[in-house]
């Protein structure tokens, strides 16, 4: 598919550089998709990269390969004995076949660990902890280092004789050729390691290896570190060196250069929403020139059509590789060739994809509840069969995703909402430090609604005698949840409203600008993003602020990726952690002074010069209408946090099939 570039002329124009022949500039980051069964790829893993070639990305980077006899993984596809030939025929053609470029990634992690834990599998180059996960890897001996280069060659092979375009050496971020390159990582005295240039023979001689073995127009991306961020690991100037040494032949076609390792940096591999735009340009800026002329792929929270037409038209990469924002939107190239920006479902950088991931559950997404289906790309809902009213409780994004969807069917929609807003409780968060991109989207949603014809109630909480005039074939609950009160505290403290809930807390705050002095007092039984981002509101206007947790750290319920972003926030903005403690009902409020006790030995301490108590706890659905509508024979459902309070993807996925099943 050939996209009109008029718009974006440097992005979506054609591009040549000796091997590389792309239709435009769109590269599709690696990414696992977690859909591999037994070793063997699946028609639905087949499906996720033929829909991204349909969508107009030029060239695709599958997920890593099991590519030597040293990797068993089950959930990466075993390509080194030659295995799986009709499959990988398949999955080429399924791709190429729209004209984009299939490049399959050799990639291990040796020591490293993407989840919390220790990897008991590992091998790599020295007897040295991972820096995270401290897992000591098993010591790879020459002959097998040989081994190793031989099925990585081997599997290119057998990929080019699949119809695969070639491969990429994913060399940073960490994994096992970075930890041959850092002179942290590697301590070994052999040819494999010593200085600079035994350091990098293993990627080096891999490279030539890769090279004998395929066809000449075979192509070979390489993904080297630019700063992993360990002291004695490899910095910008190392990061230069290598550049420069392993392009001074061409023997690869591009270059990207990525960030972060298996360490306290892990969450500078895919940049959340507490990080700028394009986060990484201005140091891809400065390692450019080390390529020598070889194309250079911008990486890293890269989201919008504009940002990204910008970089190359500015000379500051040849391509832009996007992973999080095409699994977001498949058809974000095509979308934005045509004008329709306002229907691109952003990436909103949550990282609820790597969540899924490193869980085991199949690569998921927060704004795209269809990935990997048949029809995901620019899907719209077909019209249903026979038209029907549905009233929808609640302007959250479970209710405006079943909305849109049931009106673009044909259906007539009505939403009431008590807020004059739109967004819920996901709106808030937008409002937090950090939590801008989540405003996409209800924005998203809220666009599609409008057009589908939805008619909004908005600004007053909907009851009985609103509903039923309405005379609706079916109701949607979607009310929400709110937070329970701490069990540690007396009733009649809620009862008198001595102390708000975080959600409250915050839309109070919100519009101060002044310091408020004193400490503030934060109950964190709920360890999900939304609640560090009000920690942080409350270390802009307050003196002091106290996380008290009962758990033995804070962040348990996100991923490591996210959790070691929050840790790093916490730290540098003073905001203290106390954990294994409850609240107390000792203690004087109206002096400012509240008790904690320890969950173990019961050992009370006062904290003094409390301004502010608030509480992030486990939520309870709103369900006051419920039973009142059901019985007055209405059908009801739930969905959403109104159903059982969990993620935005829970809500974002329930309200999608919801406005599908209504018939």
């Amino acid at each position: 598919m050939m996209l009109d570039a008029a718009r974006y002329p440097a992005l979506l124009g054609p591009y040549r550089h000796g091997r590389l022949v792309l239709r435009n500039r769109i590269l599709h980051a690696s990414m696992t998709t977690r859909r591999v069964r037994d070793c063997a790829p699946t028609p639905q893993m087949i499906q996720y990269y033929a829909n991204r070639a349909r969508g107009g990305a030029a060239l695709i980077v599958t997920e890593p390969f099991n590519c030597s006899r040293f990797q068993t993984r089950t959930h990466y596809v075993r390509v080194w004995n030659g295995d799986f030939e009709d499959e990988l025929k398949r999955w080429s053609d399924a791709v190429e076949s729209h004209d984009c470029r299939l490049l399959g990634q050799i990639q291990d992690s040796g020591r490293g660990r993407h989840e919390r834990g220790r990897n008991p599998d590992a091998f790599g180059a020295s007897a040295l902890p991972d820096d995270l996960s401290w897992t000591v890897p098993y010591v790879l001996t020459d002959e097998e280092i040989r081994l190793l280069i031989a099925d990585f060659a081997a599997s290119a092979r057998h990929l080019a004789r699949c119809g695969f375009s070639g491969v990429e050496l994913s060399a940073g971020h960490g994994h096992l050729f970075h930890q041959f390159m850092s002179p942290w990582s590697n301590r070994r005295e052999d040819r494999w390691g010593g200085d600079f240039e035994g350091r990098l023979r293993l990627l080096r001689e891999t490279i030539e290896a890769i090279r004998a073995e395929t066809p000449q127009r075979f192509l070979l991306g390489l993904k080297l570190p630019g700063d992993d961020g360990i002291p004695g690991g490899i910095g910008p100037d190392e990061a230069r060196r290598i550049a420069s040494r392993l392009t001074s032949r061409c023997d690869v076609d591009y270059v990207v250069f990525c960030q972060g390792a298996h360490a306290r940096t892990l969450d500078w591999h895919i940049p959340d929403m507490n990080w700028p735009r394009a986060t990484w340009m201005s140091l891809i800026r400065e390692l450019r020139p080390a390529a020598n002329g070889v194309p250079v792929a911008a990486l890293g929270l890269i989201t919008d059509p504009a940002e990204a037409d910008g970089i190359v038209a500015r000379g500051e990469a040849e391509l832009v590789a996007l992973g999080r924002t095409l699994t977001a939107d498949p058809a974000w190239p095509l979308k934005a060739s045509q004008g329709r920006e306002r229907e691109i479902r952003y990436c909103v950088s949550c990282n609820t994809c790597w969540g899924q991931i490193v869980s085991g559950a199949p690569l998921a997404c927060d704004n795209n509840p269809r990935v990997a289906r048949e029809d995901e790309v620019d899907w719209q809902p077909t019209r249903a069969m026979k038209r029907g009213k549905l009233a929808i409780i609640g302007a959250g994004i479970a209710g405006l995703e079943a909305a849109w969807i049931a009106a673009a069917r044909g259906h007539e929609v009505v939403v009431f909402g008590a807020s004059a807003e739109v967004g819920g409780k996901t709106r808030l968060h937008s409002r937090l430090p950090g939590g801008e991109s989540l405003s996409s989207i209800y924005d998203y949603q809220f666009v599609q609604a409008r057009r589908a014809g939805v008619r909004f109630e908005l600004g007053r909480p909907a009851g009985v005698e609103e509903l039923v005039p309405e005379r609706p074939d079916r109701i949607l609950l979607a009310t929400g949840a709110e937070m329970s009160w701490p069990s540690a505290l007396p009733l009649e403290w809620k009862a008198e409203g001595l102390i708000p809930d975080l959600r409250t807390t915050a839309r109070e705050l919100l519009p101060l600008t002044r310091p408020q002095g004193g400490t503030a007092v934060l109950f964190d039984a709920d360890h999900t993003e939304g609640t560090y981002a009000v920690a942080q509101l409350l270390r802009r206007l307050f003196d002091r602020v106290i996380l008290v947790t009962l758990r033995e750290r804070v962040a348990v319920d996100v991923p490591l990726v996210s959790s070691l972003g929050i840790y790093r926030r916490l730290s540098h903005t003073g905001i203290e952690i106390l954990p294994l403690h409850d609240l107390a009902a000792e203690g004087d409020l109206e002096r400012g002074e509240i008790c904690v006790r320890q969950v173990y030995t019961g050992a009370l301490t006062a904290i003094r010069e409390v301004a502010l108590l608030t509480y992030s706890t486990p939520r309870v659905p709103r369900l006051e209408l419920l039973e009142p509508l059901r019985k007055l024979g209405f059908r009801v459902d739930q969905i959403g946090d109104c159903r059982a309070p969990r993620t935005v993807l829970a809500a974002t996925s329930e309200g999608h099939a919801a406005g599908l099943d209504f018939a």
